[in-house]
């Protein structure tokens, strides 16, 4: 039998450590009557069979019945006895961490009506001070088998779960720019250090800082921005681009120019998501060049007029949904006013409704 550990501490606790084993390699033999010496801002918990069981705090203690009283109700102990016993020992940090590093990866999809493409991505990155409140409840979710666990072992998660809370928090703001968001930063910081640590407590953490860098938007090529868009919003924001290609080119040669363009891209990027997406591709390939042939039309008939002028009639749902996608385009470009974009979007939601 291995030797009986009869007192043990741990003192040298690393700056980023979370969790500490003892003995580090394989469970350790104990009995009623060993030591085992619990530092300040440290917990101490008995783990045997892969179950967290009891917990030890600052102080000297001698192994008994009193401050085991799980592990000897498991192990069937009568008071005071000396019978070997293996288990593992956990020192747990409970210092706060502070200055942890956090980031917007993957970036915040936020949805920016009648602007631009209609998305933008997000970026920040800022600092939390994060630390352990519950250690038994910690070393069950993250430390048992491992002979030491870091913040870096953990930290995708932690991550995962802020990104999470800001951006559901940003969408519940109506926050649509990248200035709306940094605006309410103050309060963002606030909302998610709330919301956060009712989550992290299920953890046994808690965050007691949280720190955000103002936004910026992510620069991304159109193939890029379908990795973090539903197909949905890659869609329209397909349609978008077609359209602001078409508007940007005067007279019939250029909108038959756009037309070539945006007719490859929504080929060439459906087919190389996914081979087996032909019926979309030919659904989306349709509605591409309706729009298209919508934009020349318009070109055509405006030409020399006023920017805003309805001249075109579309009938069809998607007619007027190329129509409205057109005039967002149109109204971003600064090629018509805000009292022209209003008067003619209403009119043309007011016909899709009616169209059921």
């Amino acid at each position: 039998m291995a030797r009986i550990i009869d007192v043990i501490d741990h003192v040298n606790v690393e700056d980023d450590e979370l969790a500490y084993r003892e003995p580090q390699r394989g469970s350790g033999d104990w009995r009623m009557g060993s030591q085992v010496i619990v530092g300040e801002s440290q917990a101490a918990v008995f783990v045997r069979g892969g179950e967290a069981l009891d917990v030890l705090g600052p102080g000297r203690h001698t192994l008994s019945t009193a401050n085991l009283p799980i592990l000897a109700g498991i192990i069937g102990m009568a008071t005071s006895g000396r019978t070997p016993f293996t288990a593992d020992l956990y020192f747990v940090n409970l210092k706060d961490l502070p200055q942890v590093g956090w980031g917007t990866n993957p970036p915040i999809v936020l949805e920016t009506p009648g602007r631009g493409l209609g998305v933008v991505l997000l970026m920040t990155h800022g600092v939390i001070d994060i630390g352990i409140d519950d250690p038994l409840r910690f070393v069950k979710q993250y430390a048992v088998g491992k002979p030491i666990l870091r913040i870096h072992h953990i930290k995708d998660r932690i991550q995962s779960m802020l990104l999470g809370e800001i951006a559901q928090l940003i969408g519940k703001s109506g926050a649509d720019s990248v200035p709306a968001v940094n605006n309410m930063l103050d309060d963002l910081e606030g909302a998610i250090l709330t919301q956060v640590n009712e989550k992290f407590e299920a953890l046994g953490m808690r965050i007691k800082a949280f720190e955000a860098k103002p936004f910026t938007a992510k620069e991304v090529s159109l193939d890029e921005l379908r990795n973090y868009v539903d197909l949905e919003v890659w869609e329209r924001v397909q349609r978008l681009q077609i359209a602001q290609s078409a508007a940007e080119n005067e007279g019939l040669a250029g909108g038959l120019a756009g037309a070539g363009v945006g007719f490859g891209v929504g080929q060439n990027i459906g087919a190389a998501l996914n081979p087996d997406m032909a019926d979309l591709q030919q659904q989306m390939a349709q509605q591409q060049l309706m729009m298209q042939q919508m934009m020349m039309n318009m070109m055509q008939q405006n030409q020399g007029s006023n920017a805003a002028s309805d001249a075109a009639s579309p009938q069809t749902r998607e007619q007027i949904q190329a129509m409205l996608d057109s005039l967002d385009v149109r109204f971003a470009n600064g090629e018509i006013s805000e009292e022209a974009y209003n008067r003619l979007t209403a009119k043309w939601q007011q016909r899709l409704s009616d169209l059921g």
